[in-house]
This record gives structure tokens, C-alpha cells and sequence, in this order.
């Protein structure tokens, strides 16, 4: 099963969140410990419970092979956060780290409450912490696959998380030169930078969404291969073993490369999108378009066209709404003025088609001043 469209997950709030201190909560698998006192410990305590439940239910570890409670040390004032983030690393990260530790009760995630960047980075952080709670020398593929897989895996209020599937970097590696073999990337040592990530992600991507149950059982037992006593060469090897078992190498990197090909990057939906509007295919253009927002939700292009696709479809409430979200991007501002102006005059809005009009014609009068000044004696004003 592909998961193209936005998953709502939604779960009951970990029972058991006891406030020992008015600082500190603790929860069936974490410890949140607060560093000033205008934090809500129990509302942390609960999203990385929720977390927890949700990465267990693909990875089925058994809780008592790890050492909980597992620690979070959360700060709401940023100058705090930055100053012990630094006492312990050279380069701050901003929003939240993992710190991981040989001595277990050194490890902790620490995050910075309500900042910017705290939503883009506490899920990945959240995973890692996670992950090496079970495996603390996991295979690096594995490693970064599954936190860039779990990054838009947001906490959105009470007892929910939201997942859109992560397709950020499907462009980068469909467009990637020389790209490495499946095994190099499975064998891969500790390799950092962006190139890896999105190859680590897109085979996790690859194993989970490809629809063929030799590679899904494949996913599954190499997580049963895992051991934390193991170094991570050990684990790499165990899972490298588990996943080739009955699988050719030739045969993997074939449907591998046959999974990408078929899945479309924003820039392929977009010219689809716009081959299929051209040739009068309003349904294969809508379908083309929606898919596309849903990789870059608030972008302009499939905003537009979805607004245009409306109107032609006489739907010019729905087609308003269209075109003045994509007014929030970096949209042709007025192109889309004189749009909502034909969109108003056809609803017979005849004051606001007007107004809309002279925007457009202000804004680019080599444009739109002939055109706008046509239509608006047509409406008689």
C-alpha cells in the first residue's frame, strides 16, 4: 500500500502521566524534565508516548530489552536551551538533539519547547532516541531511513499525530548521478551528509510502499535481527544477510529502480498536471494537481490550476478559495488578481470583479490594462 494521501492517526493520551514534581512527569517509557517552570511536562510526556506507540507498531521491539524511562529535558526559553545544548556539543542544533551517551543514564533528548524550529526537528530526534533505546549501534541506512521516514510525523493537539508521507528528497535521488548500488547503501558504514539520507530514506520508502510482500516480510525480519549487544558492523551484516535471503541483488536493485520510476515527483506532477489541463483532461489535471500539493502543501502552481479547474467547472466559491491561497505563495500576483477577477464576474460579482481587475491592471498594465479595461466596460462600470 503507497501512503500518497495525508494519514490521520489518531490515539487515546498514555495513561498513567503522574506530575511527581511541578517540573517533572513521568510516563510509562520517559522521564520529562522540565529546566524552568512555565512548561507543560505532561503534554510532552504524552506526545512522546503517542510517538513511542506509533514506532513500535511497525518495529514490535520488546520494551523490556530497553533501559527506561527514557529521558526529555525540555526548556521554553531558547537562550537556556542554547547554553546546555552547547556546554555539550560544539555546534548547537536548533529546536532539539538527542544527546546519545555510552552511560544510559547520560542519554536524553532535549528540546527546545514552542520555538521555529521545533516542529521540523523533534520527530527525526524523537526517532533516533527511539530507535538506539533498543539498538544502540543500529545500521546507519536504517538509522537515517526511518527518521526522515518519520519526520512529518507531527503532534497536532490532544492525543493526535498527523503523517503526510516525507517526499522531499524523491526529486534528489530520481535526479541523482551515478547513484550507488542498494548493496553499498545497506553496507554503508556511519556516511553523513544529504546525498545518504535520501538514499537511506528512499529505501525505506522503497521496502515499506512497494507492494511486494517479499520486501515488506524482508523489512520485518531484519528488525528481528537486530541486537543491541551487537557493534554496528554486526548489524549491518545481520541485516544485510536477512534482507538477501531469497532475494537476488539484481532482482532488488531492478524493482527498486522500478519503484521510483513510478512514483512522481512534484516537478513530473506538475508538467502531467499541465499536459492533461492542455489536452482537456479536467479529472487527470485535478488528480495530477491535488497530488502535487499534497507533496508541497501552500504552493502556488497547484493552487492556481486547481482554482482554474473550478471555475471552468463553474464552481467559483470553490475557485476563489483556490486562488486566494495561492496569493500566499510566491504566485504570479497579477496573474491571479485578474483570475479572481473573471472568477467574480462570472459569479456576478460584479463590484468585486472590478476591483480585482484594476489590481491586475495596476500591478502589470502591459498585461492586463486592455484586457481588464474590456471586461470592466462589459460590466457596465
Amino acid at each position: 500500500m503507497r501512503y500518497r494521501a495525508v494519514w490521520c492517526l489518531i490515539f487515546v493520551l498514555a495513561a498513567g502521566v503522574t506530575a511527581n514534581a511541578a517540573n517533572v512527569t513521568r510516563t510509562e517509557h520517559f522521564e520529562i524534565v522540565f529546566d524552568d517552570d512555565g512548561g507543560d511536562a505532561e503534554t510532552v510526556g504524552a506526545q512522546m508516548e503517542t510517538r513511542f506507540g506509533v514506532y513500535n507498531r511497525l518495529f514490535r521491539f520488546d520494551p523490556e530489552q530497553a533501559v527506561f524511562p527514557l529521558r526529555v529535558r525540555a526548556f521554553t526559553d531558547t537562550d537556556a536551551y542554547n547554553a546546555y545544548v552547547e556546554s555539550r556539543l560544539k555546534t548547537p542544533l536548533p529546536g532539539a538533539v538527542y544527546l546519545h551517551y555510552s552511560q544510559t543514564e547520560k542519554r536524553e533528548l532535549v528540546i527546545n519547547c514552542g520555538s521555529a524550529e521545533e516542529k521540523s526537528t523533534l520527530p527525526y530526534q524523537a526517532f533516533v532516541q527511539f530507535f538506539r533505546a533498543f539498538v544502540t549501534q543500529p545500521p546507519a541506512w536504517m538509522r537515517e531511513g526511518f527518521a526522515f521516514f518519520f519526520n512529518t510525523l507531527i503532534f497536532t493537539g490532544e492525543g493526535q499525530l498527523a503523517y503526510e508521507e516525507n517526499l522531499a528528497w524523491l526529486e534528489t535521488v530520481k535526479t541523482m548521478q551515478n547513484r550507488p548500488a542498494i548493496e553499498e547503501i545497506l553496507l554503508a558504514d556511519d556516511p553523513s551528509g544529504s546525498d545518504f539520507q535520501s538514499l537511506a530514506w528512499s529505501l525505506v520508502s522503497f521496502f515499506i510502499n512497494s507492494g511486494k510482500e517479499e520486501y515488506a516480510r524482508a523489512l520485518t525480519d531484519s528488525f528481528m535481527a537486530l541486537s543491541n549487544a551487537n557493534t554496528g558492523a554486526q548489524n549491518t551484516q545481520a541485516v544485510m544477510k536477512r534482507i538477501m535471503l531469497g532475494n537476488s541483488a539484481d532482482g532488488l536493485a531492478k524493482d527498486y529502480e522500478n519503484y521510483l520510476d513510478s512514483r512522481k515527483t512534484f516537478t513530473e506532477l506538475i508538467t502531467a498536471g499541465q499536459m492533461a489541463y492542455n489536452a482537456g483532461d479536467r479529472l487527470g489535471a485535478e488528480l495530477s494537481f491535488r497530488s502535487a500539493l499534497d507533496q508541497k502543501p501552500g504552493h502556488f502552481v497547484p493552487l492556481y490550476y486547481l482554482g482554474l479547474l473550478a471555475y471552468e467547472g463553474n464552481d467559483f466559491a470553490v475557485a476563489e478559495q483556490f486562488y486566494q491561497a495561492s496569493m500566499q505563495g510566491d504566485a504570479d500576483q497579477p496573474l491571479v488578481l485578474y483570475a479572481l477577477g473573471i472568477n467574480a464576474a462570472a459569479a456576478g460579482k460584479n463590484a468585486q470583479a472590478v476591483d480585482y481587475l484594476r489590481q491586475a491592471a495596476a500591478a502589470a498594465p502591459e498585461r492586463y490594462r486592455d484586457k481588464a479595461e474590456h471586461i470592466i466596460s462589459r460590466l457596465g462600470k
